[in-house]
Order: C-alpha cells, then sequence, then structure tokens
C-alpha cells in the first residue's frame, strides 16, 4: 500500500512539474509574460525545481539567477520590482556572485536559513550565525554591509564578524565591508560558469551558429555540464549572450559573438 502511494505521489509531481514547464517555456517564447507578483514567484519556483541538489549533496539551497527570471519575463523593471518586494517580504534572499558584477543569486529565505544552520551546527559558529538569522536577515535589504553598520546597528564584535566571514555567510567586498554570502558556493560559481561554457560552445558550432531552443534542450551533455539543459539556456537567454529570435517552430537561439 505504501508503495502504491509513492507511485501515485511520484507521478503526481511529474505530472506538476510537465505541467510548469509547459508554463514557463510559453513564457520563454513571448507567449506569455503575465507578470504580477505571484507570476514573478513562481517563475522563480520553477527556476528552483532545475537546480541539481544531488550534485552538492543537498548541502546548499537551491539557487537561481536573477537574469534567468529575464528569459521568462520580457519586463526587467517588473522582475525588478517584484524581486525586491519579495525580499523587503522577508521571502528571497539575493546575494551577488564574484564573477561578473551583474551575476545576482536568488535563493529562497527559508532555504537559506535551513541549509546554512544544518552546515554550522555543532561548530563554534553556530551561535553568531544564528543570531545574524535572527537580527540581520528579517532586515535585510542590503546586498553588503559595512563595519559601522555590524557594529552600531546590529551589535557583532570584530570577533564576530569574523566568524561570519569564516563560515561563508559573508565574503569580503574591500576594507571595512562584506557581502552577503551562500555558504560553500564556490562549487556552485565553478559548475555554473563551466556549464554556461559548454552549453554556449554547442550555440556556436551548430550550424550558422544558431539552433532551435528546444532541439538544445535534448542534446546530450559532456560531463562538464552538471546542470539540467533547461538551466543553462534559461542563463544564456537571460544573460544575452544568445540572441533568441521567435520562429514558427520555436525559439531560435543564436550565438551572439562579444
Amino acid at each position: 500500500m505504501n508503495r502504491k502511494r509513492t507511485l501515485i505521489s511520484d507521478a503526481f509531481k511529474v505530472k506538476k512539474r510537465r505541467l510548469a514547464e509547459n508554463t514557463f517555456d510559453k513564457a520563454s517564447c513571448g507567449e506569455a509574460d503575465p507578470g504580477g507578483p505571484l507570476d514573478i514567484k513562481s517563475s522563480l519556483e520553477y527556476l528552483m525545481t532545475l537546480f541539481p541538489r544531488k550534485v552538492f549533496n543537498d548541502s546548499l539551497p537551491r539557487i537561481a539567477m536573477k537574469h534567468q527570471l529575464y528569459s521568462l519575463h520580457s519586463a526587467k523593471t517588473l522582475v525588478d520590482r517584484q524581486l525586491n518586494l519579495l525580499r523587503e517580504q522577508g521571502e528571497v534572499v539575493i546575494f551577488q556572485l564574484g564573477f561578473d558584477a551583474d551575476a545576482f543569486g536568488l535563493v529562497f529565505t527559508s532555504d537559506y536559513k535551513e541549509k546554512t544552520l544544518a552546515g554550522i551546527a555543532g561548530t563554534e559558529c553556530q551561535d553568531t550565525v544564528e543570531k545574524f538569522m535572527n537580527k540581520v536577515l528579517p532586515s535585510c535589504t542590503d546586498l553588503s554591509f559595512n563595519k559601522e553598520k555590524m557594529l552600531k546597528e546590529f551589535l557583532f564584535t570584530d570577533s564576530e564578524i569574523t566568524q561570519l566571514v569564516k563560515c561563508g555567510v559573508l565574503t569580503v567586498r574591500d576594507a571595512g565591508s562584506w557581502w552577503l554570502s551562500v555558504p560553500n558556493a564556490g562549487k556552485f560559481t565553478k559548475y555554473f560558469i563551466q556549464g554556461r561554457k559548454a552549453v554556449l560552445n554547442m550555440v556556436k558550432k551548430a550550424k550558422y551558429g544558431e539552433v532551435l531552443k528546444n532541439e538544445l534542450e535534448l542534446r546530450r551533455t559532456t560531463s562538464h555540464v552538471k546542470f539540467p539543459m533547461k538551466y543553462h539556456i534559461y542563463d544564456i537567454m537571460g544573460a544575452e549572450l544568445v540572441e533568441s529570435i521567435p520562429t514558427t517552430s520555436g525559439t531560435m537561439l543564436r550565438y551572439v559573438d562579444t
């Protein structure tokens, strides 16, 4: 009986995911761009389903990139506005990734707290990180923090700030300021850039440097691509590393020679 229930549950999850994929594929082709806070949040939830938890032994929160949303919604101003609203409401954490000044990662706050606290449980940093989660994160509307704010507003000591850097909750921006960070995100960045280059190379090597999006999704990948193909396609589209051209056969992706 339990096995039967599990099979029914798994079948329902697959059906739900396929329905979401169809919906967002239409959006990315320009067939739908509904906007609104719930739509942006739904888009983000969909992108999160593509994040490969197992690659990181389920130690990282699910991460999506801000520009990936631009591949699903053409109105960038709307995306930015609704993301800021979600951040102000404490639902989303935005952080800067070091490889590009315009690369911003997105995680759901609940997922961020759960994975971060699990990762430092039992360490000397635990109390300090819990203090950060309770005191700073609920009102976190900044991507970075300066020393004066950390000391005077949030009442952290120099040694506590050092602990936050040591455990990866903060990374050094410059002297006296720090970026908010996801602990152990370096491996994510490595695989993300590695996969991006590999998928871009597929487009570049295609005839005339262009390929249909739905055909690219079905391409076999090398060991360099750790993430689902769709994750990388939404990346290169949103970052405008390829040109997206509507055709009667679907969206055509054309390599942009930079």
